[in-house]
């Protein structure tokens, strides 16, 4: 009876009365003609695949897991949209990887079965869609029910077709090769702890693109970019290799002296009877690729669309660095992927601090820089401009779902080439010329959409400076569909102009898709930042 179904039918029948002992998955193999391998003693996929998981659609999709070694294995994809196997043999150390075609998006739910011997491992409930990383620092890591208002999030986020991966955090000093982890469908219960711009970014692109999403999260509140890098492209770095490879074994040393001249110290009190409060030393918390190693190589090569990026706090007092870390990070991610110059997308720094009324340097300013300088040195890079949404007493903007739907209309234009202005408006060139009866600097903007708009009032967030590089508070007024025009009374001669420099600045320039433009500088005066 069972001989007279089709194929996959038959093995997914097979698979069936295996789970209840009833049957071999040999048996399976058998009929579908692909031999009998040699029993082993336990088959095992990679962590990243679980039931309820979300493939990316029309790939070639790795699967890997691990076996006895030289053992075969054999690996079924069988879905509503799409039906394909492949064959892999275990390595020396048991590791295996199998390529399998996946079909367009679906919400039917498909499984994979991987048989070798007598042993077989079933994934069920798998949907075709768009899978992207999530990753970062606090900002990434904090979770819908921290933020702005979350009762109605929650209560409405039970969504079948969007599907979540919470990543451990767990540091490592040599990459690892898998992860504890389990997908689950997206409702009340699973979204709560998960990270809100992740959330917001896959609802509205789930909601947009009308497939399936899967989302990883993996991130960790403070972590600085150079411990999701891999220790080859720090090493490979003179300056990361001295101010970040060399600087972390100086501290160590450091650290390691500090404490034994502590425990000396503590000693000798306690020998004396006397009372001893010195706080002990701390050695460094971050290692570099430490993160890299633990939450991102262990998800290698699983194929995805592409990353989201929520960091750059921790960076902010080295952004003159970050110019050409943060780029060195997304490569590096791009290279261990192995599938191409895929989409990243990242969120520049809120507004923080203190509101300063004069003009001055800002780290946070540079660092903004530094990000806004990555979409213009490498291909498919985007950035969410959020100074309208941070707090000046919380580094952690409550505000989230707006960062999320502003990454999400990022990827509808980079990564999905739909029609949408995705950008705030940037700058692009300035030239000098006489307006009116002054001297004032005319600026040009990309990503202007139908048109620059002011919000509230006057047109703010502007200084000028002449060749003495003093800047002052300047007017501005927007001319035409994409330009800007500033000037001072107090400045002649203009040479340079800022916009929104500060840690946080008060700043109304948007486009008419309601995108706020991205401050900058257009002088290239030494960085606040930058190594004496």
């Amino acid at each position: 009876t069972l001989s007279e179904r089709p194929g996959l039918d038959l093995l997914e029948r097979v698979t069936a009365l295996r789970m209840k002992h009833c049957l071999n998955l040999t048996i399976a193999i058998v009929l579908l003609g692909v031999g009998v391998p040699e029993a082993f003693a336990e088959l095992r996929l990679a962590g990243i695949f679980s039931d309820h998981m979300v493939l990316q659609q029309n790939s070639d999709v790795a699967v890997w897991g691990w076996a006895d070694p030289g053992e075969t294995v054999t690996v079924v994809l069988d879905h509503p949209a799409k039906t394909s196997s492949a064959e892999g043999k275990a390595d020396d150390t048991g590791y295996w990887k199998v390529y399998l075609k996946t079909g367009s998006a679906s919400s039917k739910p498909g499984k994979i079965i991987a048989g070798s011997g007598d042993d077989g491992v079933v994934v069920e409930d798998i949907l075709f869609g768009e899978v992207w990383i999530c990753s970062g620092q606090s900002n990434m890591q904090w979770a819908v029910s921290q933020t702005f208002e979350p009762q109605m999030a929650i209560a409405a986020s039970t969504n079948p077709n969007l599907r979540l991966l919470y990543v451990p955090r767990v540091k490592s000093n040599e990459p690892l090769n898998d992860i504890n982890a389990t997908w689950t469908e997206c409702n009340p219960d699973t979204v709560r702890g998960f990270s809100a711009v992740a959330y917001f970014f896959g609802l509205k692109l789930q909601q947009e693109l009308g497939v399936p999403v899967g989302l990883i999260h993996t991130s960790w509140g403070g972590s600085p970019a150079e411990v999701w890098m891999d220790h080859e492209t720090l090493a490979g770095n003179p300056m990361y290799k001295k101010e970040i490879l060399d600087g972390h074994e100086q501290a160590i040393a450091n650290y390691r002296s500090q404490l034994e001249a502590y425990e000396k110290a503590k000693a000798e009190a306690e020998a004396k009877g006397e009372k001893f409060e010195q706080r002990a030393p701390r050695g460094p918390y971050w290692t570099p690729s430490e993160l890299y190693n633990a939450m991102i190589h262990p998800l290698l090569p699983f194929e995805i669309a592409g990353a989201i990026w929520y960091q750059g706090e921790s960076n902010a007092g080295r952004a003159y660095q970050y110019r050409s870390l943060f780029p060195d990070m997304i490569s590096n991610w791009r290279r261990a992927f192995g599938q191409g110059d895929f989409p990243f997308l990242l969120v520049q720094l809120a507004s923080f601090m203190a509101i300063k009324d004069e003009p001055g340097e800002s780290a946070w300013a540079e660092l903004r820089e530094a990000q806004l300088l990555s979409t213009q040195v490498l291909p498919n890079v985007g950035m969410a401009v959020i100074t309208d949404l941070g707090e000046e007493k919380d580094i952690h903007p409550r505000l989230k779902e707006p960062v999320g739907n502003r990454l999400a209309t990022a990827a509808l234009g980079i990564a999905y080439d739909k029609n949408v202005t995705y950008s705030g408006p940037t700058y692009q060139e300035m030239t000098i010329e006489q307006w009116d009866d002054t001297r004032a600097a005319k600026l040009k903007f990309d990503h202007a959409g139908g048109g620059l708009k002011v919000r509230g009032g006057s047109l703010i967030g502007f200084t000028i400076c002449g060749p003495d590089g003093e800047f002052v508070k300047a007017h501005a007024k927007v001319s035409g569909k994409n330009t800007v025009y500033v000037w001072s009374e107090e400045v002649p001669n203009p040479v340079a102009v800022r916009y929104g420099w500060a840690d946080y600045p008060l700043i109304n320039l948007y486009n008419d898709a309601g995108l706020p433009a991205s401050p900058f500088r257009t002088d290239s005066f030494p960085m606040i930042t930058q190594p004496k």
